[in-house]
């Protein structure tokens, strides 16, 4: 236990220290992209990305990868936006039809990568197709002025902290006990781990699939809503500045790309570290297309040292095993799960 533990800490440790090292460099470099005001435009922002990456972290931690971020975000931004079209009284139907569509689009997503053995990067491609021509039919590609009802609610502190990031934080702890500490949230990490292994112990590994799909669709659907009133005026194409951050968050934050093993908190982590780097970068006057290597640049490390450490963690319990182990039933059983 004690060995899990370390070996599950030492994948997230990483994301830690490199949060902590983002920000002292943007204190001592650019100290303007952590006043008063650059910090205010952070933490909603970061919220969002948040939610994001918690739902893609679910999902990864299924052997799957949602590619319908984008579509999710931005149909949402459009039916809060486009139906109430400024009418308060409205936003209450739009926001409740917008997680009515998210639910569904879940569920579709994780019924036919369970049950039509779709895989899970051309099924959430192909659902995000039709969540952009959702999207397009209402807006039209034009965008629509927020209404002052959730703009003011994204806007208002409460207990000093903002909105959007109250709820992020809210939703990373309840997520994370869920996961962690309830028997339910075991069974969810075993069966990700290995589907064979799961219907070895009589567990249902496609109810804990769909499960995923479903729960990072709601949480994709509420990041849309906070975006959709963060930002005065949303474009209809809002949400794909989401997909790369939400992927490189998770593999930042140490989750197995193979399923399993992971951790929201740190996936959480892994999404204001990507949020700080992006600050900092437009703090030094960069243009938009190096912000996009260097994201793309984080993906690609965050993803070679998590390669590095799964192939260290393999190599220490191979030297952790005791003489004649390898003959043993349980291993050949391991081998065969895998």
């Amino acid at each position: 236990m004690i060995d899990f533990g370390l070996a599950r800490w030492s994948r997230s440790a990483g994301i830690w220290v490199a949060t902590g090292l983002v920000f002292a460099l943007s204190a001592i470099v650019e100290p303007n992209s952590l006043g008063s005001s650059a910090l205010a435009s952070l933490w909603p922002f970061a919220a969002v990305l948040i939610l994001a990456a918690v739902g893609q972290t679910l999902v990864v931690q299924q052997r799957g990868i949602d590619l319908s971020v984008p579509g999710f975000i931005s149909l949402t931004v459009v039916l809060v936006t486009h139906i109430p079209n400024g009418n308060a009284s409205k936003l209450g139907p739009a926001i409740a039809l917008s997680y009515g569509i998210a639910i569904a689009a879940g569920l579709v997503n994780g019924l036919l990568v369970t049950r039509a053995r779709i895989t899970p990067i051309v099924q959430t491609l192909g659902m995000n197709a039709v969540l952009y021509g959702i999207n397009l039919g209402i807006s039209q590609g034009t965008p629509t002025q927020t209404t002052g009802a959730l703009q003011s609610f994204t806007n208002s502190p409460l207990l000093g902290i903002p909105q959007p990031l109250l709820i992020s934080i809210v939703a990373v702890i309840v997520i994370e006990f869920t996961i962690k500490r309830t028997g339910f949230g075991r069974r969810f990490e075993a069966c990700g781990a290995s589907e064979s292994a799961g219907r070895a112990a009589g567990l249902a590994g496609n109810r804990y699939q769909i499960s995923a799909y479903v729960g990072a669709a709601i949480l994709y659907c509420t990041a849309g809503v906070l975006l959709a009133g963060i930002v005065s005026q949303p474009d209809p194409f809002q949400g794909d500045h989401y997909l790369l951050p939400s992927v490189a968050a998770v593999a930042l934050g140490g989750t197995s790309l193979l399923g399993g093993a992971g951790s929201v908190v740190a996936g959480a982590m892994g999404a204001l570290f990507l949020s700080q780097l992006q600050q900092f970068v437009l703090a030094t006057g960069a243009s938009a297309a190096v912000q996009n290597l260097v994201q793309a640049g984080t993906l690609a490390l965050a993803v070679t040292v998590y390669g590095l450490q799964s192939r260290t963690l393999r190599i220490r319990s191979r030297l952790r095993r005791p003489p004649g182990a390898a003959a043993g039933p349980a291993l050949k059983t391991e081998h065969k799960t895998a």
